[in-house]
């Protein structure tokens, strides 16, 4: 079995039989792809891999540049790649069981201030047609915490406003419920019935929510540049993208007291530990927190 036929199948399992999304596949595909360039040089094929092998590889690609991110990610991606290969008896062992990914420092997520939200909401020009749709745009985004991928995907069958819900479709093409406020359905009413209801939607774009002039979905490009645009003319420094409109959402809804759980659901995150880095509260609002509610605190 060599490297290219044996990334293949394991890019089709990933399709067809976990369901991950597109980004997902080719995500594990570029991480493999770094491995099996090196050991095709040494005319290795997978299945003669072992432990030291691997780390040596490793090794060798972090010498090269390889970020100790994208070590660990690595790892993850040939420990599921060997997985595969057990799971079709290519394999008895996984011998990427042990590896052991480095210690990573824990990055928190770049994310606005409550005022540098509504100072960027705040330069759109409502007189424009692109600024109706860019203000939904951006009201949605801080509303329900979606990918950007999410967003561009979202459809007008995906709106319960009535419930004040939204159905999106998440990585994995998992779906999930998600809450969103009549500040954004608004926002969303207007722009699909003053502006969008004029374009010359193109066929497959009916029930897309967002368009752009050509009455296509939006690329996620063009998101980017919403965002950049309107942070750069309410004077944001922060380098910031569409995911920070989600690392917002979280933020200030922990912030304000909701539940780690309920955030988790409305993020879409398999795991708690994920949601977790969103309690990154300041330093003067625990104070205050532990001043105000610890038993001997003096404030009863």
């Amino acid at each position: 079995m060599q490297w290219k036929s044996a990334l293949k199948e394991f890019q089709n399992y990933l399709r067809l039989e976990k369901g991950l999304a597109e980004n997902s596949v080719k995500s594990y595909q570029r991480d493999l792809e770094k491995v099996a360039v090196h050991f095709e040089e040494q005319g290795y094929s997978p299945l003669q891999m072992n432990l030291n092998l691997l780390e040596e590889c490793l090794r060798e690609l972090s010498k090269k540049g390889l970020s100790p991110r994208s070590v660990a990610r690595s790892i993850s991606a040939l420990r599921s790649f060997y997985r595969y290969l057990m799971l079709e008896d290519y394999l008895q062992e996984n011998p990427a069981e042990l590896l052991e990914a480095p210690k990573l420092q824990q990055k928190l997520p770049e994310y606005l201030e409550e005022s540098e939200v509504n100072a960027m909401l705040e330069t759109i020009d409502l007189s424009k047609p692109e600024g109706m749709r860019n203000i939904a745009i951006l009201e949605t985004m801080y509303a329900t915490g979606l990918r950007v991928s999410e967003l561009v995907g979202l459809k007008i069958s995906d709106l319960f406003f009535k419930e004040d819900l939204i159905r999106v479709v998440g990585k994995g093409n998992k779906e999930r419920l998600v809450p969103i406020n009549k500040i954004a359905q608004k926002r969303i009413e207007l722009y699909r019935f003053e502006i969008r209801n004029h374009l010359d939607i193109q066929k497959g774009f009916e029930d897309h929510v967002f368009l752009n002039r050509r009455g296509k979905a939006l690329s996620r490009a063009m998101v980017f540049n919403v965002v950049k645009e309107a942070a750069a003319r309410a004077g944001v420094r922060k380098n910031i993208s569409p995911h920070t409109f989600r690392h917002s959402f979280a933020t200030h809804l922990v912030k304000h007291g909701a539940d780690l759980r309920a955030v988790q659901e409305m993020l879409g995150h398999e795991s708690i530990t994920t949601t977790e880095i969103y309690t990154h509260l300041s330093q003067e609002q625990l104070r205050d927190t532990i001043l105000k509610y610890h038993p001997r605190s003096g404030y009863n």
